[in-house]
């Protein structure tokens, strides 16, 4: 039998510790996330996501991101700068497989991510 999920309170679900973001730019940036759902094999994981403000790397070469924003503030943009996206609560951010990038947070945030690899 399939199992039929649902998760609520997308904006009150524990994240956990917050620890040192591996790519920031920005000293002392933090981050912390929980995998709510992962697909058998691994291909698909959803999850919520929470960063302090500041700058970090990001590499989607190995399987694409969406990003439902569910608080806070920030810029995204390509690895040269270009393309930078103002993104907020309500908003959908597509980092489709093979995207490099940098965000920068401005107010603390929350997401909920789907990241999914391509076969």
């Amino acid at each position: 039998m399939i199992s039929l999920d649902s998760f609520k309170d997308l904006a009150g679900t524990p994240v956990g510790e917050f620890k040192p973001k591996p790519t920031t730019l920005t000293e002392g940036q933090t981050e912390a996330a929980t995998v709510l759902w992962q697909a058998p094999g691994g291909g698909t994981s959803i999850g919520v996501w929470e960063c302090t403000p500041g700058r970090f790397t990001a590499d989607r070469t190995a399987a694409g991101e969406y990003c439902h924003i569910i608080s806070g503030r920030a810029s995204v943009s390509n690895v040269d700068g270009s393309n930078t996206r103002e993104i907020g609560p309500g908003d959908l951010l597509v980092l489709p497989q093979g995207w490099v990038g940098e965000w920068t947070i401005h107010e603390h945030m929350r997401k909920l991510f789907v990241i999914s690899a391509d076969a």
